[in-house]
C-alpha cells in the first residue's frame, strides 16, 4: 500500500461480523482484544471469545457483560461471547492444552453456529498460534480466516526457519556459536526462543505453535503485533525464503489506546491506588518491576529480587502475583513500606505512561516489550524462557534501550542493573533511544500511520467481500 490517506469505505447495516478466538492467557488476551477494538473502531461488528473460565475472569474484572449486542466503539461495536467448553479452572499448561485440543474445535464450531442463528453470521475468523484448529474450523464452515502472531517478526522468522528445516541451531552447550538468519542479528543459542531447544519442558505448548506454522498458509491474512518501522529488515527478508511464508501484516503495537480503554481484558483486577501512589513520587524516580502473568521464581530468586529492589535506594512498584506472594521474605512488606509498593496486579499501561516511572524491570514478554517501547521507558531485562530470550537481545543490543541483569540472579546484580538503567553513564542515551522508539510507535498507530493503514485496508477488504464487490482471490497488500 502507498502513503495515500486512509480509505473511507462506508459500512452499511448490518456491518460485517468478525469473530476473534483467543488462547486463555493474559499475554494473548491483551493483544487480541486490543486488535478487536481497532477493527471495531473502523466500523465492524466484532466478537471477542476465549474459554468460559477465562471469559468469566474478564467479565468479573472489567464489568463488561457477555452476550447481547455489545457496546459501541468508534464506528462499530464490540461484544464478548465465550466458548461453551466447561473448562473449569485448568491451571496446569499441559492440562489446558489437552482440554483445548479435545473440546476447542467443537465448542468453536458451535459458537459460529450460534452467531448464524442470532442473525449475525461470521464474515471472518481471527485465531492465534496456540489454537491451530481455529483455522480448520473456519475453513469447514466456509469462512475466511486470519491469524494474529502475538510475538515479534524476528521470532516468527526463527520458528518458520525451524519448521521448514532452513536452519540448524547450535548445541545448547555451545555458547560461543552464532546463527545468522536473513534480516536478524547474529544470535547465540541463549537468544533463540527456548521452545525450540531440546531442553524445553513445555512440549505440548511448543507443538501447538509448530502446528500453526505447518498450516499457516490456510489463513488468508497473517497479522503481527509489531510495526513496520520497528522490524523492517526481517519483514523485508521473509519473502526470499523457500518456501516463502504468507506476508506479515504489522498492526501494532497493540497497546491500550485512550479512546477504547473502557473494554479491557484483565484477568486479574489491578490494585487500587497505584496511580495515586505514583502521583506522589518524583519524576523519573520509580523502578517498576513485573514478570508478567506466567513466570514463577523460586523462593530464593524472589528473595534476591526483593532485597535488590529494596537496596536500590529508589522508590519501586513491584507486581507480585497472589500465587507468589507467600514466598516474600518475612517482614519484607513492613520494611519497605512507604518507599516500596507491592501489588498483586497493576494497570501496566498507565504505570509505564506515568512521568514518575524511571525504568521497567521486565521478563521481556513481547507485550511488555511493546508496552515499554510505546511508553518510552528504559528496561532492566530479566528474560526467563520462550520468546523472552530473543526479545531481551533486541531490547538491549538492537533497540539499545536497556541493560540485562547478569546471571545468576543476586541482589547486588539487581541493584547494579537498576542503577545502570536509571543513573549510569549510558542511562540518558538509553532514555533518548526509548523516547525515539516511543515516537515511532505512536506514529504507527495514529491515523494514517503504517499500522493504522493496515487495519483500515483489512476492514475495507472485509466490507468489500461482504458486499460482493471484490473477488475472493484479492488480498490485502502491505507496503514493505
Amino acid at each position: 500500500m502507498g502513503e495515500e490517506a486512509p480509505s473511507t469505505v462506508t459500512v452499511t447495516s448490518p456491518a460485517p461480523h468478525l469473530l476473534l478466538i483467543c488462547f486463555p492467557g493474559q499475554g494473548h488476551v491483551n493483544p487480541m482484544l486490543r486488535l478487536a477494538k481497532r477493527f471495531a473502531a473502523k466500523g465492524l461488528l466484532v466478537t471477542f471469545s476465549t474459554t468460559s473460565d477465562a471469559g468469566a475472569k474478564i467479565t468479573a474484572s472489567t464489568g463488561v457483560a457477555a452476550g447481547g449486542d455489545g457496546v459501541p466503539l468508534g464506528l462499530g461495536r464490540i461484544r464478548l461471547e465465550f466458548l461453551d467448553d466447561h473448562s473449569g479452572d485448568v491451571s496446569a499448561l499441559d492440562d489446558l492444552m489437552r482440554h483445548l485440543q479435545t473440546t476447542g474445535p467443537s465448542a468453536f464450531a458451535e459458537l459460529i453456529r450460534r452467531q448464524e442463528e442470532a442473525g449475525r453470521p461470521v464474515s471472518c475468523v481471527v485465531g492465534n498460534p496456540f489454537l491451530p484448529w481455529a483455522v480448520d474450523v473456519a475453513h469447514d464452515a466456509g469462512i475466511p480466516s486470519a491469524v494474529l502472531w502475538v510475538q515479534s517478526c524476528a521470532v516468527f522468522s526463527l520458528y518458520y526457519h525451524h519448521v521448514h528445516g532452513l536452519v540448524e541451531f547450535p548445541a545448547e552447550d555451545d555458547l560461543d556459536a552464532r546463527v545468522q538468519l536473513p534480516g536478524l542479528p547474529a544470535l547465540s543459542v541463549a537468544d533463540v526462543p527456548s521452545f525450540l531447544l531440546p531442553s524445553n519442558p513445555f512440549k505440548l505448548l511448543a507443538d501447538e505453535i509448530l502446528k500453526q506454522f505447518r498450516t499457516i498458509h490456510k489463513a488468508s491474512w497473517v497479522f503481527v503485533n509489531s510495526f513496520s518501522e520497528l522490524e523492517r529488515d526481517v519483514v523485508d527478508a521473509l519473502p526470499s525464503l523457500s518456501p516463502p511464508p504468507p506476508p506479515l501484516i504489522p498492526v501494532g503495537p497493540l497497546v491500550e489506546l485512550e479512546e477504547d480503554s473502557a473494554v479491557r481484558g484483565d484477568m486479574l483486577k489491578a490494585a487500587d491506588g497505584v496511580v495515586g501512589w505514583l502521583d506522589a513520587q518524583a519524576p523519573r524516580s520509580v523502578v517498576y518491576a513485573s514478570l508478567g502473568s506466567v513466570v514463577v521464581l523460586s523462593a530464593e530468586q524472589l528473595a534476591e529480587l526483593a532485597h535488590g529492589l529494596a537496596s536500590s535506594g529508589r522508590p519501586f512498584l513491584w507486581v507480585v502475583r497472589p500465587d507468589c506472594s507467600a514466598m516474600l521474605p518475612e517482614g519484607y512488606l513492613g520494611s519497605v513500606a512507604g518507599r516500596g509498593m507491592v501489588v498483586p496486579w497493576s494497570p501496566q499501561d498507565q504505570v509505564l505512561a506515568h512521568p514518575s516511572t524511571a525504568c521497567f524491570l521486565t521478563h521481556c514478554g513481547w507485550n511488555s516489550t511493546l508496552e515499554t517501547l510505546a511508553a518510552g521507558v528504559p528496561v532492566v531485562a530479566f528474560p526467563q524462557w520462550g520468546d523472552q530470550c530473543t526479545d531481551a537481545k533486541y531490547l538491549v543490543e538492537e533497540f539499545k534501550m536497556g541493560v540485562r541483569i547478569s546471571a545468576p540472579l543476586r541482589r547486588d546484580a539487581v541493584q547494579e542493573a537498576v542503577e545502570a538503567a536509571v543513573g549510569g553513564p549510558d542511562a540518558e542515551t538509553m532514555a533518548e533511544n526509548a523516547r525515539a522508539w516511543s515516537a515511532a510507535a505512536k506514529t504507527a498507530v495514529s491515523r494514517g500511520g503504517s499500522s493504522d493503514r493496515h487495519v483500515q485496508a483489512f476492514v475495507d477488504e472485509i466490507v468489500a467481500r461482504a458486499s460482493g464487490a471484490q473477488g475472493d482471490k484479492e488480498h490485502l497488500a502491505v507496503e514493505q
